[in-house]
């Protein structure tokens, strides 16, 4: 255990908060973490992934179906909460969430997938310790945003917009598939902020795919849909910008997010009979 009240705890503290810390942010891909991160450059290069989000539409019986097509998945936060439905899993998992990190480690540690991937910030500044973690680095400064977000070297620095969704879009162009399919993605809550800035409610809307998924933490949390709305039009953007290398898709049943092109998602399956 290291003594923070011993003098030269303090200072070796002090140094990595004020010198070593910010090196390591500023060159992430000399670091170790940052070359851990480089092994998954275009390691599904020409593949198609599928990115689980947590919203009402999301099936389990969909999920048992990426399962059985043995597709290349990304879940997200507390997706675990769906486990007892379905034989599932991901193959990488991504939190951001410092609320949701902190308090559900035990949870985290749980989850056996190929990866998870986890900012170095929530281990630096929130003590979040999860085991096995792929640390990447979260960028929050938006002037190096232009002339759109979305990261194309993850092993340097993860373009943050509050959206855990986004990271795992660059996360997914970053190791090369082609085709990016999103599930789950309902873009709409009880109450939200739209792009106007201002608070809309809809008692109707039902949150998470399940009731209780946030109950600890849903006071302290605002759902800004229009800054959701303006990075997913940066990953549009980016994509764009690829000339058709990379392309984002829309399979959700539902919903509210009309950035990427809409697709069905039984008809990405061949089915026998």
């Amino acid at each position: 255990m290291i003594d923070n009240m011993n003098p030269i705890n303090q200072v070796s503290s002090s140094i990595q908060a004020r010198v070593v810390r910010p090196w390591q942010q500023k060159h992430f891909e000399k670091t170790k973490y940052g070359k851990g991160i480089s092994q998954y450059k275009d390691k599904h290069a020409g593949r198609r992934c599928f990115i689980v989000a947590n919203g009402p539409s999301l099936r389990p019986e969909d999920l048992d179906l990426l399962h059985d097509c043995g597709e290349i998945t990304f879940g997200m936060n507390r997706i675990y909460k769906l486990f007892d439905q379905t034989s599932w899993r991901p193959t990488y998992y991504v939190c951001e969430d410092e609320l949701i990190a902190q308090s559900q480690q035990a949870e985290i540690n749980a989850i056996k997938v190929e990866a998870k991937f986890i900012p170095i910030e929530l281990k630096w500044w929130h003590r979040a310790s999860i085991q096995d973690a792929c640390y990447f680095h979260l960028n929050y400064n938006e002037q190096e945003r232009y002339p759109f977000s979305f990261s194309t070297d993850i092993a340097h620095q993860l373009d943050c917009r509050g959206t855990v969704t986004f990271s795992c879009m660059q996360l997914a162009a970053y190791m090369g598939f082609t085709e990016i399919y999103l599930l789950g993605v309902d873009h709409n809550y009880r109450v939200t902020i739209d792009i106007n800035g201002n608070t809309v409610t809809d008692p109707t809307q039902k949150d998470y795919f399940c009731e209780g998924y946030d109950a600890d933490i849903k006071d302290s949390v605002v759902h800004d849909m229009g800054n959701n709305t303006r990075a997913y039009m940066d990953a549009k953007a980016y994509c764009d910008s690829t000339g058709g290398k990379t392309t984002i898709y829309n399979a959700t049943r539902g919903g509210k997010l009309e950035v990427f092109q809409r697709v069905d998602f039984d008809s990405l399956f061949r089915r026998e009979g």
